[in-house]
């Protein structure tokens, strides 16, 4: 089983799109996708706005998206072509409760695509690909955190930054696919995942200890 993880600094940078563009390009490994959102307060850690991502009695859920209408984001995992999609929501900072089911489903998965950065505290992929927007100012922890695990990096080509006291050093030497939207997913990002992903798909159980 091949996983891969889908990381960026901070919202709307284009993670689900980066998900979703891999989907499609690389249908043929019957993906299980996985978006994790965690909130905190009655507010998503998405936009900080009311949202329906809070459980009333629980620190975490997860649901299987059903809907291929591309409405929300694990909607266009599905209309993308993916097999099973799940929606994780978690209190910020409980991810780790949710973690035996995920790692539950992604055991049934073939292969398996999530858009997360606090995942790598729990899962090691077979690639870490990390999004980065450098006229979004905001730049998450988690994001910085495992910055220096990347395997490669998709870097929004703009003339100006934003960022203050935020080094690009851990990333240096990494592979940068620089795109511009609404293009999210180059067909040289297409051939690097494959290329990484194909002994792993083919031979490796997975690593989800």
């Amino acid at each position: 089983m091949a996983i891969i993880v889908i990381g960026g600094h901070s919202r709307s940078v284009g993670k689900t799109s980066v998900v979703a563009g891999l989907i499609s390009a690389l249908s043929s490994y019957n993906w299980t996708a996985f978006k994790i959102t965690q909130f905190g307060h009655g507010k998503c850690s998405l936009d900080g706005q009311p949202c329906h991502c809070a459980t009333d009695d629980h620190t975490w859920a997860i649901s299987e998206e059903k809907d291929r209408s591309g409405k929300s984001d694990s909607s266009r995992f599905l209309l993308a072509g993916a097999k099973r999609a799940f929606w994780v929501r978690t209190q910020q900072g409980r991810l780790a409760e949710a973690i035996p089911a995920i790692k539950q489903r992604l055991g049934k998965s073939e292969n398996a695509i999530l858009e997360s950065n606090s995942i790598l505290k729990f899962i090691r992929p077979d690639l870490y690909i990390t999004v980065l927007d450098p006229t979004t100012e905001d730049f998450k922890p988690s994001a910085q955190e495992f910055l220096d695990h990347a395997d490669a990096v998709i870097l929004h080509e703009v003339d100006s930054q934003c960022w203050h006291g935020v080094s690009l050093k851990p990333i240096a030497g990494q592979p940068r696919f620089y795109i511009h939207t609404p293009e999210y997913v180059t067909r040289e990002l297409v051939a690097f995942v494959a290329a990484h992903l194909q002994p792993s798909a083919l031979a490796s159980p997975g690593r989800l200890s």
